[in-house]
């Protein structure tokens, strides 16, 4: 972990101090254990959440109950994501993308990864059982099962059609979140829930572009490995474009013109992005994927901002 075995004078042998090189180790393993929980993914997810709540609740919603979900939802998404690494550790030390996680590289043991796994489910699965109410507690523990296996054991490693059926997992969120404030799911809630599950599709097929050979090297089935440019770039369009039709379905279920605005102009920029690439494909031009792959971010990012101002307006 970037310190050397420690001497009998109290330094590694590196010169690093004990003290300091014990504290290079903690702070290693710390990361690596943050890392396993993929925070990044984390984020995106709650981006979501917590605006679906303030939709639900018809503006802002309880503080405690947002922290809750918060810490639940993000505690659970971890969970997930760290078991997810214990089931791909055999995958993941064969791809650049991912062969520098704390299990391939031997940071974490797999025994320990799959305890911190199943200790984050059991924590936040009771915590939205003690502070919400059963339907976002089922939400909750269906998604973490769900993602890691159904997807990650099975559909990740047999079918081209993973990303879509995985889709269920980064949607889930949405609904948890509304679940939580109202105890029911409404169909704002579910138009929302199709946004995010529609957009996974172009948002995750410009990773694989991105990363085919690496997703080759591991034998997974990602659709741009297995399937022809033309197949790709058609669900590519087609996912963009139910992407923006579910997020101007979500408009007249209670939104205003500024919600629906925000969704009309990013839904064309996504659009465009889109296009675009399909066109570089069909030209035969360098692709540059992950301009779609980012922008999608944003645009996800700034619609759930235009749910939340929209909900307090």
């Amino acid at each position: 972990m970037g310190a050397g075995p420690v001497t009998g004078e109290g330094t590694a042998v590196d010169g690093t101090p004990a003290g300091r090189a014990r504290g290079r180790d903690i702070a290693g393993v710390v990361r690596a254990y943050v890392s396993l929980t993929k925070p990044r993914i984390v984020e995106l997810l709650l981006v979501t959440t917590v605006p679906a709540m303030m939709l639900a609740a018809g503006g802002l919603s309880s503080l405690w109950l947002v922290a809750v979900v918060l810490v639940g939802g993000s505690l659970a998404a971890g969970a997930a994501n760290a078991l997810n690494c214990y089931i791909d550790r055999d995958i993941d030390q064969l791809m650049r993308r991912t062969k520098r996680r704390p299990l391939p590289t031997h940071v974490v043991a797999p025994k320990q990864a799959l305890v911190f796994g199943l200790v984050l489910a059991a924590v936040s699965v009771t915590i939205m059982a003690v502070f919400t109410n059963w339907l976002a507690t089922l939400l909750t523990l269906g998604a973490i099962a769900y993602y890691d296996l159904v997807y990650t054991m099975w559909l990740k490693r047999t079918t081209p059609m993973n990303t879509f059926w995985g889709g269920v997992c980064g949607s889930a969120p949405v609904l948890i979140g509304w679940a939580a404030v109202t105890g029911s799911l409404s169909p704002a809630a579910w138009a929302l829930f199709a946004v995010v599950f529609f957009w996974q599709m172009p948002h995750f097929y410009a990773l694989a572009i991105k990363y085919k050979d690496d997703y080759a090297r591991a034998s997974i089935p990602m659709l741009p490995v297995v399937a022809s440019a033309r197949r790709v770039n058609a669900e590519i369009l087609l996912f963009s474009w139910l992407t923006v039709a579910a997020s101007l379905v979500v408009w007249p279920l209670g939104m205003s013109p500024i919600y629906g605005a925000t969704a009309v102009v990013l839904g064309g920029i996504f659009l465009l992005e889109a296009h675009r690439l399909v066109g570089r494909s069909r030209r035969g031009e360098p692709l540059r994927p992950m301009r779609l792959f980012h922008w999608s971010t944003t645009y996800l990012t700034v619609l759930f901002i235009a749910v939340a101002l929209d909900a307090l307006l």
